[in-house]
């Protein structure tokens, strides 16, 4: 009986082993509560899209679709994403303008849901359009308005039509960003990407956008895009490492690599930045905790309407306004306080939204007081 019951507790112990080994590979456990992942933009086969994902699928958990050449043709697109879920990935997919379809996205949508299910996360739509309003880019919302509060009031009811409309029939919506993160939010986003873009300061980058997501009660996450203009475009394996570490240290809830344009087999993937991503899954499956944690224990409010884009003291506000007169202290304000409190740090907005978490912080600053 001993040696039959010590029998039973060996099998039952090789069983849990077995069954432990299988959670932690595999990349649909949705314990992690963490999306890491490839965003595929830089062809239009279901062959790339294949390959790509049997490159990722057992260190990934999120899979982008951000090719819209492969949506245009809706059997593709269906293949591929048929071909993302058997491979037990989560994916997102991006869409462009109605007019360039010649079949029913919306109707897609719903039929996505109903396939799919909770694979389908939702889509991306309207790409950077914070940035594409500081930077007078081809699809800025508001030209012509004369006060900060207006140009808040109309960006946010012009870009919420589009939310708004979609989130009738996807799951979420979804886009990237370099700025004005607060109205992405306002406007009715589900989460954001905010963009590890050159050399730009990655803290400033999360504290715009996390702090903008707890004061509306979003998610929010990270997309590691270019460092440089020209191949090999992408920042090395090591520094992706320290980028991906740094957004699932302060929160985020998304981390994705952007491939673009197709200068290899995988596009601007390399083996270091597979060997990174694959590190980066064995470290948050197996010992998340050694990456550490930083919370959102500080805020810096600044004026109700003020989009400024705090790349310098003289970006611009709402890229129609030139800097103000308090560009220059916010600007400082914001560099100083990242410089004390890193990650630690949220940049909010004054007004009754950023009020409801506001006692949420330790600290609490604002742009008319002393900081330094």
């Amino acid at each position: 009986m001993n040696r039959k019951f010590a029998s039973l507790i060996a099998i039952l112990l090789a069983l849990i082993v077995t069954l432990s080994l299988f959670l932690l590979s595999n990349p649909s456990n949705e314990s992690l509560n963490f999306y890491v992942g490839v965003e595929y933009a830089y062809g239009n086969q279901v062959s790339e899209v294949k390959a790509l994902v049997d490159k990722v699928k057992s260190y990934t958990n999120l899979f982008v679709f951000g090719s819209v050449e492969l949506t245009f043709n809706e059997t593709a697109l269906n293949q591929a994403c048929d071909y993302v879920y058997d491979a037990n990935l989560n994916f997102i997919v991006l869409f462009t303008g109605l007019d360039m379809y010649n079949y029913s996205i919306t109707q897609w949508m719903v039929d996505a849901k109903a396939k799919y299910s909770d694979r389908f996360l939702g889509i991306y739509r309207y790409d950077e359009p914070g940035g594409n309003q500081l930077d007078d880019g081809k699809f800025r919302l508001i030209n012509d308005t004369t006060s900060y509060a207006q140009t808040a009031n109309y960006f946010v009811g012009n870009l919420s039509f589009f939310t708004d409309y979609y989130l009738q029939f996807a799951p979420r919506m979804f886009t990237s960003d370099y700025g004005l993160y607060w109205y992405d939010y306002q406007s009715n986003y589900t989460s954001i990407f905010a963009e590890f873009v050159g050399n730009q300061s990655r803290l400033r980058h999360i504290s715009l956008c996390r702090g903008a997501a707890d004061a509306f009660g979003k998610d929010w996450g990270v997309i590691v895009t270019w460092k440089y203009d020209q191949p090999p475009y992408l920042e090395s394996g090591d520094e992706l490492y320290t980028d991906l570490t740094l957004a699932y240290n302060a929160g985020a809830k998304y981390a994705i690599v952007f491939s673009y344009p197709q200068i290899g087999t995988y596009g601007t993937l390399s083996n270091d930045h597979f060997e990174a991503l694959e590190k980066f899954w064995t470290t948050i499956n197996n010992d998340p905790a050694s990456l550490g944690k930083s919370t959102p224990q500080v805020a810096y409010v600044v004026p109700s309407y003020y989009g400024f884009g705090f790349r310098t003291p003289n970006d611009t506000i709402w890229g129609l306004f030139p800097a103000d007169a308090l560009s220059t202290k916010v600007y400082d304000d914001v560099n100083f306080l990242l410089a004390k409190y890193g990650a630690n740090l949220d940049i909010l907005h004054d007004g009754a939204q950023a009020a409801t978490v506001l006692m949420c912080y330790n600290e609490v600053y604002f742009w008319n007081q002393t900081i330094s």
